[in-house]
C-alpha cells in the first residue's frame, strides 16, 4: 500500500469512541492467617479490569508470595507498612484503601475487599453498566447488590442491619476519599464530602467474610480491634438470630469454590435456645415493616440517580 492510499484510508475511517478503562484495586495483610479468600477475590475481577493494584501490608504469613503467585501481568503490587498507632475508627483501612486507589490509572476504579468475590456470570453486565453510564457525568459510581453469607455458604442475610447495596466502582476522574474501608465520599469544594451519585451495576458482590472458619473469624476480630480502640467481639456463629437468614439458592463464583471447600464453615447450626438481642429484635421489626411497606430500611452510602 502506498503512503497516499494509507492517508486516504485514515481520513475516511470513522473515529471510534475509546472504551472506558477499569482499574481493580484492594489492600490485604495477613490474609492467610485471617482466613481471607483474597486470591479468589483478585482472580474473579481480573477478566474485567485493565490493571489490578494490590496494596500488600507487611505480613507474618505468605500473603505477599500468594499474590505474586497469581502470576497475572495485570497485577501491580505495592508493599506497604501500616500505621500501628492509628486506632481511630478503623481509619488505617481507609489509608490502605486510598494508597491502592491513588495508584490506579483507569477511568474507573473497582474496589474489592479481600473477602468479596465477583461472579463470572456478572462480568458482562458490569461492563455493560460502565459503558452505559461512562458518558453521563451525573453517574459518579455504580452500586452493587450484596449477598452477605453467614455461618456457611448455604445462608444469606435478609436483615436491614446488613447493607444491601454498596458502591464498588467509582470514577477515577473525580475527587473521592474513603473515611473507612467500606465506602467513599466525593468532595467538590475541598471542605466536606457527600455520598456519590450512583446508578445500579445490575450485578452482585458475594461477601464471604462471615463464613470463614470460626477460629479464623475470631483471630480476625482480635487482630482488627486495635485499629478501632475497642475490645474484640467474641463470635460464635450458632449464637445468631435465625430470623435474619434465608437459604441461598443460587450458585457461587467458580473462583471461590476451592476456598469454600477448605476454609469456610461447612454447616450452620443455630442454637435453638438463643435469645435475640434488642438490636436484632429492632432489625427484625424493620424487616417486618419493609414487607408491609415495600421500603428498604438498610443503610446506603450513595444517592441513586438512575
Amino acid at each position: 500500500m502506498t503512503p497516499s492510499s494509507t492517508s486516504s484510508t485514515s481520513s475516511t475511517s470513522p473515529t471510534q469512541p475509546s472504551k472506558a478503562s477499569i482499574s481493580g484495586f484492594t489492600f490485604i495483610r495477613n490474609g492467610v492467617d485471617l482466613g481471607f479468600p483474597f486470591e479468589a477475590s483478585i482472580r474473579s475481577l481480573l477478566p474485567l479490569v485493565d490493571e489490578f493494584v494490590v496494596a500488600v501490608g507487611e505480613s507474618s504469613d505468605d500473603t505477599l508470595a500468594r499474590v505474586k503467585a497469581i502470576g497475572d501481568p495485570k497485577i501491580r503490587i505495592i508493599e506497604t507498612l501500616w500505621n500501628e498507632r492509628m486506632a481511630d475508627r478503623g481509619f488505617v483501612y481507609a489509608q490502605q484503601k486510598m494508597i491502592a486507589q491513588f495508584s490506579c490509572t483507569g477511568d474507573w476504579a473497582f474496589y474489592l475487599e479481600g473477602d468479596e468475590v465477583v461472579h463470572e456470570d456478572d462480568l458482562i453486565a458490569i461492563r455493560a453498566s460502565v459503558d452505559k453510564h461512562h458518558n453521563n457525568p451525573a453517574v459518579e459510581a455504580l452500586a452493587f447488590d450484596y449477598r452477605h453469607f453467614y455461618g456457611s455458604p448455604d445462608w444469606v442475610s435478609i436483615s436491614p442491619g446488613w447493607y444491601r447495596r454498596e458502591c464498588r466502582l467509582i470514577r477515577n476522574t473525580i475527587r473521592s476519599y474513603a473515611p473507612d474501608g467500606q465506602y467513599w465520599l466525593v468532595t467538590t469544594d475541598h471542605k466536606k464530602g457527600r455520598n456519590p451519585q450512583a446508578a445500579l451495576a445490575n450485578a452482585h458482590i458475594y461477601h464471604y467474610g462471615w463464613i470463614r472458619r470460626n477460629e479464623a473469624m475470631q483471630a480476625k476480630l482480635d487482630r482488627v480491634a486495635k485499629y478501632w480502640a475497642t475490645a474484640a467481639t467474641k463470635i460464635v456463629y450458632s449464637q445468631f438470630d435465625a430470623r435474619a437468614l434465608a437459604p441461598f439458592k443460587g450458585s457461587h463464583p467458580q473462583e471461590v469454590m476451592d476456598w469454600l471447600r477448605t476454609d469456610a464453615e461447612p454447616e450452620l447450626h443455630i442454637d435453638p435456645n438463643y435469645k435475640p438481642t434488642p438490636k436484632e429484635n429492632k432489625y427484625n421489626l424493620m424487616r417486618v415493616l419493609e414487607n408491609w411497606t415495600g421500603r428498604d430500611f438498610s443503610r446506603k452510602h450513595f444517592k441513586l440517580v438512575v
